[in-house]
């Protein structure tokens, strides 16, 4: 092409480097990067974001900082692409510690990157904060959530889902809550499975009327539940021995067109009847044979 006088466009030597670097071939887009201004190509911040894109493709992170700083040294302003290549390349780095097992060196990663102020997009935080609550490193991913909202990303309903979950799971009701309410406010409904995670773990903790003032606040603010968290709940007050608000529960279903499964209504007969309360049980179990006749 140089002997010919030909001119190289912009968009394909971004293409031509780019590739070289999904492809493995770093070596040969740093060769192509090098040789761009022989080619009439002038060295922009598109150019440099390219082998940027090659190198982080390539994992070969500390040549990437090394270029962002060559970069700035010779005039270049970094632009958005920038950083979005370079946090992209972050995270990859971190997946591949977490994969190799290197948890302490992922989290060092982690608050290196929140505290320079790089932010991910929403996709790669909630895949990241999945695969880290999975080595049930709750309170780190709960502190990084806020860190990272405090620079500017916008959770989504799924970044809630994983951590209401994983907050419940390790008892941190009141981080629960905070999450919930954080919800709301940026418009996600709270929808059933959604809010069974906190009814599930305010009965584990044993803090049932706060499990029933809440499960009474979701249905009056219209977030209406389906049969899985009456099931839920009927249960967990069957493990408890409470009852009678299973037994309330098990009409109250029935009474908005959800179908109680068998073993609801045995938890609640045998439990009434092994408290005492023979006659309540025999309406339960009158109430099951009218439902199974319909």
């Amino acid at each position: 092409m140089q002997k010919q006088q030909l001119r190289l466009s912009f968009d394909t030597l971004y293409f031509i480097i780019e590739e070289y670097g999904k492809n493995g071939l770093i070596d040969q887009a740093v060769e192509v990067f090098n040789k761009s201004i022989y080619l009439g190509c002038k060295q922009t911040v598109s150019v440099y974001n390219s082998l940027l894109f090659a190198l982080c493709e390539v994992k070969i992170f500390h040549k990437a900082y090394a270029l962002i700083r060559r970069m700035i040294r010779k005039g270049e302003v970094p632009d958005k692409r920038t950083y979005t290549v370079l946090v992209n390349g972050w995270y990859l780095l971190i997946e591949c510690l977490l994969d190799a097992g290197y948890l302490e060196s992922t989290k060092k990663m982690v608050r290196r990157m929140t505290k320079e102020g790089f932010v991910p997009d929403i996709a790669t935080f909630n895949s990241l904060v999945e695969t880290i609550c999975k080595t049930e490193e709750i309170d780190f991913c709960i502190d990084m959530y806020h860190s990272v909202c405090k620079l500017g990303l916008c959770p989504d309903i799924n970044t809630y889902k994983i951590l209401i979950l994983a907050a419940s799971k390790v008892d941190r009701t009141d981080e629960v809550f905070r999450l919930l309410n954080n919800s709301i406010e940026q418009g996600y409904k709270p929808f059933p499975s959604f809010y069974a995670h906190i009814i599930k773990g305010l009965c584990k903790k044993g803090q049932f009327d706060d499990a029933f003032s809440f499960f009474g606040e979701m249905k009056i603010k219209g977030h209406a539940p389906n049969r899985l968290v009456y099931t839920m709940l009927i249960t967990m007050c069957g493990h408890a021995g409470r009852f009678v608000e299973a037994a309330n529960y098990l009409v109250e279903m029935t009474e908005l067109g959800l179908a109680p499964i068998s073993r609801c209504f045995d938890i609640v007969t045998d439990g009434l009847k092994n408290c005492g309360k023979h006659d309540l049980a025999k309406r339960i179990e009158q109430f099951e044979v009218s439902l199974r006749r319909v």
